[in-house]
């Protein structure tokens, strides 16, 4: 048993006409659109041909791929195993976007991977280490749409006429998101066209926002996977199919899809989410949906404010000097004026008062269990009791 890293090391070797395209496969192609391509990968404002993975290897601005340097060296064992292994090693990437637009609180990126034969997959990256981008995963709650699902949809309908025949399309995190949210948008031919679209533990969606998009039409198509302790994955998603997979670590880090259990050339699965996980992933999906948009805004917005205030661009910083950061960070507390402040008090006090209303129910329903169980071995006990009276006379 392993990760995706193990998984390219043993199943390498085949090539996908040999063993189909899998769960496991969409991962690692959502992973590698994690790297950084600026300037390797051609965009979609470019005349300039696919590059492979081998030319991507000679460039000149190489190492900028593991600009991120919180999976450094698991990025570079993934490259390394995509490129070596013939089930990846022929891959083309073109029409890369990255775009990181802190006024329009948006940060989004997408490439398009060419695989073997006519395979082809669109992949939405999910939030990298920009605060931006952790910002416009917060907005995610909201009704309208944050400006990297509006543009997903028109990156997806700009791709898909650099694609001659079907395609698949996904991504980890809110690149899962995305690429649910552009399949549910972009035009019907284009959607007719999407043989299937992976999430690997990428934020839901309001329910008003399902209903407005093309729900129907594409959930048998959605691929759906979480970790055993899923947060992310598990936010406002309460309609529709999931898969859960095993994990080496515990809590929030099973997001990293590093730590996902790999066995054989599949998934290891569970049955479920970690009862006390899913406990707390309901409370919190009603909390939000408890809110109007006025008070998503204000709790949002001020969060954001505060984080803002430890002057870090990225996460990475900001954890680099994380005693600073705080430091900022309570003082900007301080400086929240007296009617947010109040109402931020009042969002959190909803959220713990559905908490416990949560901790109630299920504690009384542990009790009714109990209960049923109970009366269920007594009365078998009478049963049995019975027989043998019976069987005496």
């Amino acid at each position: 048993m392993g990760t995706i890293l193990d998984y390219l090391r043993e199943y390498g070797d085949y090539t996908l006409e040999e063993k189909p395209f899998s769960d496991v496969d969409s991962l690692v192609i959502s992973q590698l659109s994690y790297l950084k391509f600026d300037g390797i990968v051609p965009g979609p404002e470019q005349d300039a041909a696919p590059v492979s993975l081998a030319q991507i290897a000679a460039h000149a601005d190489y190492d900028h791929l593991y600009a991120d340097e919180r999976y450094r060296k698991d990025n570079t064992a993934l490259f390394s195993g995509v490129l070596k292994s013939r089930r990846f090693g022929g891959m083309l990437l073109w029409n890369y976007v990255n775009q990181i637009e802190p006024e329009q609180e948006s940060q989004f990126s997408a490439v398009v991977c060419g695989l073997s034969g006519e395979l082809v997959y669109v992949v939405f990256r999910g939030t990298d280490e920009n605060i931006v981008g952790w910002k416009e995963d917060l907005n995610l709650a909201f009704s309208e749409p944050v400006p990297g699902q509006r543009r997903s949809v028109q990156y997806l309908t700009q791709a898909a006429r650099t694609i001659p025949g079907s395609f698949f399309v996904g991504g980890h995190s809110k690149g899962g998101n995305l690429a649910v949210y552009a399949a549910m948008h972009c035009d019907p031919q284009v959607r007719a066209r999407i043989t299937a679209i992976y999430d690997h533990d990428g934020p839901g969606f309001r329910p008003e926002v399902r209903i407005q998009g093309a729900w129907q039409e594409i959930e048998g198509r959605i691929h759906k996977t979480v970790p055993h302790s899923s947060l992310v994955g598990m936010l406002l998603y309460t309609d529709g199919d999931y898969q859960v997979v095993e994990s080496k670590t515990i809590g929030p880090a099973q997001h990293n899809p590093y730590t996902w259990l790999v066995a054989g050339d599949a998934f290891r699965m569970v049955d479920e989410i970690r009862p006390g996980q899913k406990f707390m992933d309901q409370a919190l999906n009603e909390w939000i949906l408890s809110l109007d948009q006025e008070q998503m805004h204000v709790f949002v917005d001020t969060l954001y404010r505060v984080v803002q205030a430890s002057e870090a661009d990225n996460l990475i910083d900001f954890n680099a000097h994380w005693f600073q950061s705080i430091q900022r960070i309570g003082r900007a507390m301080g400086e929240v004026d007296g009617e947010t402040a109040r109402v931020v008090m009042q969002i959190m006090r909803a959220l713990f008062d559905v908490v416990f209303l949560h901790r109630k129910q299920q504690t009384r329903n542990r009790r009714e269990a109990q209960r049923e169980k109970f009366e269920e071995g007594m009365a078998q006990l009478e049963r049995h009791l019975k027989l043998q009276q019976s069987d005496r006379k």
